[in-house]
């Protein structure tokens, strides 16, 4: 994918890809995922207060973006929305574990598009 995913920011749009109930829940993250009318990619992140005080909701807001940037090009299905939420788990959780979680969560959904090389390597992470 060349261009940058289209980021959900109002709540309608968080709340529409709730309303399709697809979702993955694994120990770092839950993936929420939608039907787009175009072929983009949109995703969008949030944390809830019960994760923590705002500095580490923010952390682990950071460390879903960074995982979301390298894995949802390589090899997430396009046409989708994807809500990513943190969990309490996601604060302590391994870099590694986290990529993986998503990966593991687009598998599930049935969403992991990745050639056999990629996939390979990220099955290796």
């Amino acid at each position: 994918m060349t261009s940058a995913p289209h980021r959900l920011k109002r709540r309608r749009e968080f709340l529409r890809v709730q309303a399709s109930g697809r979702k993955a829940a694994m120990p770092g993250l839950v993936l929420q995922a939608a039907a787009r009318d175009d072929d983009a990619l949109g995703v969008g992140f949030t944390v809830s207060k019960r994760v923590g005080n705002a500095v580490t909701r923010n952390r682990v807001r950071r460390r879903l973006r960074a995982a979301a940037a390298e894995i949802l090009p390589q090899g997430a299905a396009t046409g989708c929305d994807y809500a990513i939420i943190g969990r309490a788990g996601s604060v302590d959780r391994p870099y590694d574990a986290l990529r993986r979680d998503l990966v593991a969560a687009l598998k599930r959904l049935k969403l992991w598009t990745a050639t056999s090389g990629e996939a390979a390597r990220q099955e290796s992470l």
